[in-house]
Formats: structure tokens, sequence, C-alpha cells
């Protein structure tokens, strides 16, 4: 290899980073940690937002137009981490500029809309990822890797849970705002989790309900799906359950199999039962420096997405969760909220067919 293409393949990507909001400033804590990369320049309508964040984390590159950043900064991709109407037009405008993409959760409104966007990259040629973050969650990534090793025998049945009374409407109050709520903004994660651990589902029957008198959309949705392997699985998540001890943000999972279970429960306790007898394990996420409890689990799949995304760009790779890949899990947020108006099993429809 050439000194020259050595050193192309070891220089740092440049990233723009589009929407300073909640969420974003996670992802510029795990930019700073990832290796490989480095966001030089960031992007949002509000002024003062842009200052803050910018001040706050060092970065003297600011926008408040993404095509005027586009154009003016050498960048080798950026980060859409805006709410999901403006995805679209973003995703889009970027791949008109032959820029890779994250783009954040939910991908898209509309399966058309995702569909356009996967359909823009593959045209030019270009990377484009969803920042679908809980399967990075290590958790997560523990109880994948206990069924990779065949511990538990083929898998035939999984629910996976995410149950919790957490205010999350006081960070994210346009949360409360909007007709469709916990399917769209936490059911697609945990959706999500159970294609990742037990494949793709053929069909969805879901029920959903609204406890909190206080928001429009749903904030309790039970889906019971038929993988295409043959397993079913329980996906439920509730925002109205009161424990004894707040969960938030944990996913609890159970998997059982030909040959054992596993069982991921609260505080992080991974219990295997099988093939080697019974072990048990403390998987809990490091708390990174800049991170808080309880949100240090959701912030470590941050640096371990972004990760990933500068090891694919520099091998040539496709991202796990491409926006090809996440077209399944947005199909199956739409089929879920189809059961639950029509109250029968729907099958998630096929994106790009």
């Amino acid at each position: 290899m050439a000194l020259w293409e050595e050193e192309e393949r070891m220089r740092e990507f440049r990233g723009g980073l589009i929407g300073c909001g909640f969420f974003a400033v996670n992802q510029m804590h795990g930019w700073h940690d990832v290796e490989g990369a480095g966001i030089v320049a960031i992007c949002d309508r509000d002024p003062e937002r842009l200052a803050e964040v910018g001040d706050q984390l060092g970065v003297e590159h600011r926008y408040i137009d993404a095509a005027e950043m586009m154009a003016a900064e050498e960048l080798d991709f950026v980060d859409i981490a805006t709410t999901v109407q403006s995805h679209r037009p973003l995703v889009e405008l970027a791949a008109s500029r032959r820029l890779p993409a994250i783009c954040q959760k939910p991908f898209a409104s509309s399966l058309d809309d995702a569909g356009a966007m996967v359909k823009a990259y593959a045209e030019a040629g270009l990377p484009l990822m969803v920042h679908e973050n809980f399967r990075w969650q290590s958790p997560i990534r523990a109880v994948r890797a206990v069924i990779e090793a065949g511990e538990i025998g083929t898998p035939f049945f999984g629910r996976i849970s995410f149950r919790s009374a957490y205010d999350v409407f006081s960070g994210q109050p346009y949360l409360a705002t909007g007709k469709r709520f916990i399917i769209e903004d936490l059911g697609i994660h945990i959706l999500d989790i159970a294609r990742f651990l037990l494949g793709d589902a053929a069909r969805v029957d879901a029920r959903t309900a609204r406890v909190n008198p206080n928001i429009a959309g749903e904030d309790v949705a039970t889906m019971l799906l038929d993988h295409e392997d043959g397993a079913a699985s329980i996906v439920d998540c509730s925002y109205a359950t009161r424990l004894a001890k707040e969960p938030f943000p944990e996913t609890l999972i159970e998997i059982d199999g030909s040959e054992g279970t596993i069982r991921l429960m609260q505080d992080y306790r991974l219990v295997v039962t099988g093939r080697s007898g019974v072990a048990r394990k403390d998987v809990s996420p490091p708390l990174l420096p800049w991170a808080s409890r309880p949100w240090h689990n959701i912030q470590e799949s941050v640096v371990a997405i972004q990760q990933h995304w500068v090891d694919c760009l520099r091998s040539g790779r496709e991202p796990a969760t491409s926006g090809t890949d996440n077209l399944k899990t947005l199909a199956l947020v739409e089929a879920a909220y189809e059961s639950a108006e029509s109250r029968q099993p729907v099958e998630p429809a096929s994106p790009l067919s």
C-alpha cells in the first residue's frame, strides 16, 4: 500500500452535526470518544441553542442553514439529529452533496419517505445509517452473544419489555403532543431489539392504550410478533407503569430456547440456564465520564453505534442499522399501528417491493 493510501485510510473523518436538541448533546460527547472521526461543524435553526452547544462542546464552525454548512465545510459525513419531519429533505440534501449520512430515529414519518431516502442513497452509492442505538447497548449485545454461541439452542419464545413511569416529557415536551407516541418513539427501539435477537417478523398483533390523560398519543403498547424463523415474541412498552424500583431506561428480556433460557433482569443481571449449567453475570454498562445515571445505558450505546459507523466508513461495509435494514423496523411500527386500530393481525409491508 502506498504511503498516501495508508494516510488516507487512517485519517480522521470530518463530520457535521445538524440539530442541537435534547439528544444531540449525547451524540456530540460520543463523537469526542470515537476513534477516527470528529464533528467540525454544527447546525441548528435556533441561534441560542447553536451558541449554547457550540460553547459547551468547543465547536467554532456554526450554521443556521444546513445547505450552507454542507457547501462551506469539507465534510466526510453528516449526522442528522433533528425531528422526524425534517429528515427526508435533509437526507436528500446530503445525498445531492454526495455526503454519507446518519439519520436519527424515527427514520421517517412514512414508509414512502423512508423508501425515497434509501433509494436516493442507493442511487448515489453512498452509506446511510439510522441512529438506532438500543441494539448497541452492551446488555442487549450480551444477550445476542449467548444466542449466537448456541448455549440455549434454538430460540422459540421471547419477551422484550420496557415498562416505566419515568417522566420523559419534561426533557422532551413535544412527545406529549403527537397523536402517536410510545410505539413511534420507544417501541421502535424495542421492536428493533426483537428483530436483532429473533429475526424478522412476518406478522404483528398489537393493542394500545392511553393511560395518561395529559398526552395526545398512546403510552402503553403490547405487540405479539410471529417471527419468520418460527419463534414468537411479546414486545411490551409502557410509560404508565409504576414500580417499587424505577427501571428506566432498562430493557428487560426473556428468551426461551430448545436447550435453555436467558433472563436479562433489572439492574442488568443476566442469568443463563443452558447447556453449560446456570451462569449469572453483571452486564451493567460502563458509566462514561460525561454520562449520568440512569441515562448511561443509552449514552454508552451512542458511542458504540457511532464507532460502528466510522469503522464501516473505513472498511466500506454496510452499517448494521442501515437505511435498508431500518425499513423493516419502520414497517413493523406501521403494521403495529394498523393492527391496533383494526384489532387484527397485520403483515408488515415490504417497503422496497
